[in-house]
């Protein structure tokens, strides 16, 4: 049985948002706990049942949050819009204060973290600032620097979000569906933010790394996950056919028998289990 959703209060932005979390898994595993990052319009929710499914196979504990603006966490504020900075911010400021509120020290309690694009990205910025607080880091889809195609996805998506049914879509996983969805798209179509890129601070990643990519995804190529493993000589690189911007949608079984083993790996020093 699933633990319940629960809440923590964190004081951001000059303000107290709260955001949801749920514990995934085995409570009583001796393996390092894996914490869940999801994508740019993900929540809590929207993993459906990928995060406990994957670590009851991997014999792992999960934790599953939602960041702030997205599924039951506090939403956005209508006049706030986020700056180029903002993976940075959740990165450096939000993750590190929610472990600290659940009294998760990543030097005591070892850590994984398993990011889905902007959540990748977020796991990257996060293991290159903190070197020694993770084990290793499991990224799908991550983005390290703007392409074309990933905007005229986001500008697609825009337009289907303002003609179809998606909003209606979106508010099964978020409270607050055009605080999910404008944060997000507003930002990656915001003209500075072409130039955002990450590529430079991947070098300070010490910790190993899978960073998987479907052959098919339409929010990036391939260059995506092949500059990580340049700059991370630690890096494996899972690029998966049949497979868009969701490995653990698409490709669901592969990715957990992959991922399980790099964890297994990294965490044994190369040891079976």
């Amino acid at each position: 049985m699933l633990s319940p959703i629960e809440f923590v209060t964190l004081d951001w932005c000059g303000r107290e948002v709260q955001l949801e979390y749920q514990w995934v898994g085995k409570p009583d595993s001796h393996l390092p706990l894996i914490l869940f990052l999801h994508e740019g319009l993900g929540s809590l929710s929207m993993w459906k049942d990928f995060p406990d499914t994957f670590c009851h196979t991997a014999n792992c504990r999960g934790l599953v949050y939602s960041r702030p603006g997205y599924g039951q966490s506090t939403p956005r504020h209508p006049d706030e819009r986020w700056d180029v900075d903002f993976m940075h911010r959740q990165a450096f400021e939000v993750l590190p204060a929610f472990l600290a509120a659940l009294k998760i020290d990543p030097l005591q309690q070892k850590l994984w973290l398993f990011g889905h694009s902007d959540g990748g990205s977020i796991s990257l910025l996060y293991a290159a600032r903190y070197p020694q607080a993770l084990v290793g880091a499991i990224v799908l889809a991550p983005h390290i620097m703007v392409e074309d195609i990933t905007v005229a996805s986001i500008e697609q998506a825009r337009q289907n979000y303002q003609t179809t049914d998606l909003p209606s879509k979106l508010a099964r996983y978020h409270q607050n569906a055009d605080s999910a969805f404008w944060g997000w798209n507003n930002i990656w179509l915001h003209p500075p933010f072409r130039a955002w890129s990450i590529e430079g601070e991947l070098v300070s990643i010490k910790c190993p790394l899978l960073a998987v990519q479907g052959l098919d995804d339409e929010y990036g190529s391939l260059e995506q996950i092949r500059g990580v493993a340049r700059r991370v000589p630690s890096t494996e690189l899972l690029e998966l056919p049949a497979c868009g911007h969701s490995p653990h949608r698409d490709q669901a079984n592969t990715l957990i028998t992959k991922a399980s083993d790099f964890i297994y790996r990294h965490t044994f020093g190369g040891e079976p289990v």
